[in-house]
């Protein structure tokens, strides 16, 4: 295990200037549906970089609001520090960590929105991205999308009882991200479109950097 982390950390610091150049050309360019080079620049993937688990995943997303006039409330964590075995090319069985957090979002009016966090910490970089390469491939054959949100995240919608919802999935070094969020019964998915998509993006972002290892990683653009 202890290998298979040093061997992540070389290759996720070879690969830093690589991902470093493009995320600064597509932060840079001005590209983006809206134009907007702002908001390309925050899309845009991080550099790989290698991750750490946590036993206290929800403290990721505090300190900053989850959305504009949004606010966390009750969170739960959910968190085992058991290496779990996934299903890999060639018959591999690479292992994973996962940890995840449970939370209530209250929003401008109110109402209260549901939030779940998931990570998976992989014992190496290839693991992760073939995981993430199998779900986006599943999500795209089941017709749900993806939206990409960037070269390494894309987004599909959820529904969790008739409550619309908003899932994004993030692959960056060892770590694959999973978020979804969901506004209350009644909501209209036109209507909740938008915060869904910042608080699944925000959360996604906060997620990845808190389980960044520092001494590993590469800097943000």
């Amino acid at each position: 295990m202890h290998g298979s982390r040093s061997a992540a950390l070389r290759r996720a610091r070879s690969a830093a200037a690589i991902g470093l150049a493009v995320a600064a050309s597509a932060g840079c360019s001005g590209g983006g549906d809206d134009g907007k080079g702002g908001q390309a620049a925050e899309r845009a993937a991080r550099p790989p970089g290698a991750h750490s688990w946590t036993s206290s995943p929800c403290d990721l997303l505090t300190g900053a609001a989850p959305a504009e006039g949004f606010t966390l409330g009750s969170t739960t964590d959910s968190a085992s520090p058991d290496a779990r075995e996934d299903i890999g090319e060639n018959g591999a069985r690479p292992l994973y960590r996962r940890t995840g957090c449970l939370a209530d979002l209250k929003a401008p009016d109110g109402a209260f929105w549901k939030l779940s966090t998931t990570a998976s910490v992989y014992e190496d970089t290839q693991p992760a991205r073939h995981a993430y390469r199998v779900k986006q491939d599943l999500d795209r054959a089941h017709g749900r999308g993806p939206e990409k949100v960037h070269d390494a995240a894309y987004a599909i919608p959820a529904d969790d009882q008739g409550r619309p919802g908003r899932t994004l999935l993030l692959w960056n070094g060892d770590l694959v991200v999973t978020v979804s969020a969901y506004a209350p019964h009644g909501s209209t998915e036109h209507d909740v479109q938008k915060d869904l998509g910042r608080i699944v993006e925000n959360a996604a972002r906060r997620t990845e950097d808190g389980l960044r290892d520092r001494d590993g990683s590469s800097p943000a653009p």
